[in-house]
């Protein structure tokens, strides 16, 4: 028997939609069995054994990692368009709990849903798409009674500021610029601003144009630093990353219209392996509090119908 060390990407986490694994801020590889059958037996007899073999050593992973006891500490899997909005809610929580320490890794929401549904020891799941902590809850992994909905994300089209591109005249258009030889969003696969940046060029029409030209990150953070950093010409990005500080003078954008793509309704859980549930439930709270929806909407966030 022989294994192969892969990369979690796409395979895992389409687990949520229908099967598990994952990366977030530590990729964790997926061990994929490739069998050698000898000795006559066939192969069909142990690949059910040895799917469910590597699922226990993958969500073993997980729980070795994490140490025997976390004392105050909140863990926290947050969809990477809240890098920056997210850090200023935190500094203001803080403030009210600060013998409470929160650990925060970013990733793609779709790569967190298959991790948690792999045992992840997270406490706090915040993704970019509501469907994701549905299919946990769905699924046993997550608390019915906890989901609330913090944020509607929304999308612009983002060029360097020494960018030749017009976007702000040309819109959608500006994807087929001459000088956007290369276009990156977020991973649709497993990625919901990936999937909404698809959905948007389908409805505007620039789609099949486009697509040979695309340039994938695995999260919508790493789409922004594809075009921030000149490996990319041109991105369809959250707002959120773009009218964040440390980006806000580096570029121009388009907001892209929020009919052009389905709603990007944002939504948190708290898993059933939550080892610190009561802290967990503040950082919601304080996310749907007053305090907190002004933070988001300072970072372009709109809010949704309450819950």
């Amino acid at each position: 028997m022989t294994f192969e060390r892969r990369s979690a990407g796409s395979a895992i986490a389409m687990l949520c939609a229908g099967s598990v694994s994952g990366t977030g801020k530590m990729p964790t590889p997926r061990l994929t069995a490739k069998l050698i059958v000898a000795g006559g037996i066939p192969e069909s007899a142990i690949t059910h054994a040895m799917k469910h073999l590597i699922l226990l050593a993958a969500a073993a992973i997980f729980v070795i990692a994490a140490p025997a006891s976390r004392g105050n500490t909140l863990t926290v899997a947050a969809a990477s368009d809240l890098k920056f909005a997210l850090e200023d809610c935190l500094r203001a929580f803080r403030k009210d709990n600060p013998d409470t320490e929160v650990k925060v890794s970013y990733g793609s929401s779709g790569n967190f849903c298959a991790q948690i549904a792999n045992g992840a020891p997270f406490d706090l799941f915040l993704a970019a798409d509501k469907k994701y902590p549905e299919n946990l809850i769905a699924g046993g992994q997550a608390v019915a009674d906890s989901l609330f909905s913090y944020a509607v994300g929304q999308l612009v089209v983002w060029v360097p500021k020494s960018s030749p591109i017009d976007v702000e005249s040309l819109g959608i258009a500006a994807l087929n610029d001459p000088a956007a030889k290369k276009v990156a969003i977020a991973n649709p696969e497993h990625a919901p601003y990936g999937q909404a940046a698809v959905a948007s060029m389908k409805s505007l029409g620039v789609y099949d144009a486009v697509k040979p030209r695309l340039v994938l990150g695995d999260n919508i953070a790493q789409t922004a630093q594809f075009v921030e950093s000149g490996a990319a010409d041109i991105g369809i990005i959250a707002l959120s990353l773009a009218v964040a500080p440390v980006m806000a003078d580096k570029g121009r954008y388009w907001e892209v219209p929020l009919a052009a793509f389905p709603r990007l309704e944002q939504a948190g859980v708290i898993t059933t392996r939550a080892a610190n549930p009561a802290a967990a439930r503040a950082l919601a709270d304080f996310l749907k509090s007053e305090s907190g929806k002004a933070v988001l909407k300072s970072f372009g966030f709109m809010m949704p119908e309450a819950d």
